[in-house]
């Protein structure tokens, strides 16, 4: 049975039963992907998975059921137990449903021919061997994966809403291992899209010229030093953080920028935008897990916090207006909040000119730990971390094996100059963060 014919069968059921107020959620998707290890496939997966999520006002609370089954039976049993569910729930928590008949940004058409199965292993059986070509320093333990997915989601209420959405995406991921006779490093590419317009000559470069670069090195000297995060560091730090915008978490106490709106939260300099429409992002989506229409908008505008990340839910005990950020993590989850495409603005300077202005200091390129060594409530992190030494405004000895420390709310105060090489490096799925590179004032370095 398809989602359609599921759909009206659970519209009867409602009817059947009197249920007025009510939301169906439908969410599937597909994933293969072949993997390459040595000069051989050694890994092959295809999955497909999907199902429904029904809630409904019944009672005056609300009701969930969620189902991977569609028939005519299952459609009658959701309604069934959502409504049971409804009925033996003791919290009062007030029901936000988006009402239709809403303006919905028309989204750009970015659809390419997705690969065969045997496409996808030609590709991944080139691009290793274009991997091991790319530098004499590439040793076996590098692997290629190639994949294709796609998803699709519909959501359908009493309210007059009646949405849906496809998408599709292609890409590599290419790691690169090398070793100089004594030590070993890594390091990896990412690239989305079609894949016979994907330069795969110049990914396979890139990744083994970046794990080449972290051959050999010393660790940092400890000190207090101005700190240029590159773009992919910066990403990270801002996509671990990333929590402090939700309005859900500033109500829960999870985050200090409750009560913070129209104030300075950072310098000047900073500009926070969450784009679903990102020409970069290869999951725009012009709906949000509610149904809502999205857009564009400056979360940090010149250092002042102009709006947090609201849901409809969240939205109304702040007394404002949703910003179209509700997600659900799959069809069965809970709704919550999440950016689209979050990332700092371009400024106005070159990379060369930021290292000029950082005079001496540290280049950060990579960060490790982000997850044990971040915390996201008080802001505080101390990561491993890699990178460059800078002296008088050039980029000079790899070093690596040091922590850098400092609170996410005071780097976003702290940050002197950002360059104008904003990159957002490529995520599955309609969440991503970027930035240009970052000079910030301060941080503490622990190395030797």
């Amino acid at each position: 049975m398809d989602y359609e014919l599921f759909k009206k069968a659970v519209i009867a059921q409602c009817e059947a039963m009197g249920i007025e107020d009510y939301e169906l959620y439908y969410e599937t998707g597909a994933n293969t992907s072949i993997g390459v290890f040595g000069h051989e496939i050694n890994d092959f997966a295809s999955s497909e998975a999907g199902g429904v999520c029904f809630r409904c006002i019944a009672g005056g609370k609300i009701g969930y059921a969620s189902t991977q089954s569609f028939s005519e039976e299952q459609a009658k049993n959701l309604v069934i137990w959502a409504a049971d569910s409804a009925s033996v729930l003791e919290s009062e928590e007030k029901v936000f449903l988006c009402d239709g008949g809403q303006t919905y940004e028309p989204l750009e058409d970015r659809a390419y021919p997705l690969p065969s199965t045997e496409e996808l292993a030609a590709c991944a059986l080139d691009t290793q061997e274009k991997l091991y070509a790319a530098n004499s320093a590439v040793v076996d333990g590098s692997q290629t994966q190639v994949l294709k997915e796609t998803s699709e989601i519909a959501i359908y209420n009493s309210r007059g809403l009646d949405l849906h959405y496809e998408n599709q995406v292609a890409g590599i991921v290419v790691s690169a291992v090398v070793s100089d006779g004594t030590e070993m490093a890594d390091s990896y590419e990412i690239k989305l899209g079609e894949l016979s317009k994907l330069d795969t000559a110049a990914i396979t470069a890139k990744a083994a010229g970046d794990a080449v670069q972290k051959l050999g090195g010393n660790v940092a000297p400890t000190g207090q030093y101005p700190v240029i995060f590159n773009p992919d560091a910066m990403s990270s730090l801002l996509g671990t953080f990333s929590s402090i915008f939700s309005s859900e978490n500033t109500q829960k106490g999870l985050s200090r920028l409750g009560n913070l709106e129209g104030q300075m939260v950072a310098a000047p300099c900073v500009t926070l935008i969450d784009d679903p429409f990102h020409k970069e992002n290869p999951s725009p989506r012009n709906f949000d897990g509610e149904g809502c229409p999205t857009h564009c908008k400056n979360v940090i505008e010149n250092g002042r916090l102009n709006t947090l990340l609201y849901n409809l839910k969240t939205a109304a005990v702040a007394g404002k207006k949703t910003t179209g950020n509700a997600c659900k993590g799959d069809y069965a989850s809970s709704v919550s909040i999440s950016p689209f495409t979050m990332y700092l603005a371009n400024g106005s300077c070159t990379e060369e000119q930021l290292l000029e202005k950082a005079g001496n200091g540290v280049y950060i390129n990579s960060l490790d730990g982000l997850h044990a060594g971040a915390n996201p409530v008080s802001g505080d992190f101390s990561l491993q971390s890699a990178g460059f030494m800078i002296e008088n405004g050039k980029k000079t000895d790899y070093v690596k094996s040091f922590t850098v420390a400092g609170n996410f709310y005071q780097v976003l105060k702290d940050i002197r100059a950002l360059a104008d090489n904003c990159k957002l490096p490529y995520a599955m799925g309609s969440t991503a963060f970027g930035s240009p590179s970052v000079l910030v004032d301060g941080l503490s370095i622990a190395g030797k």
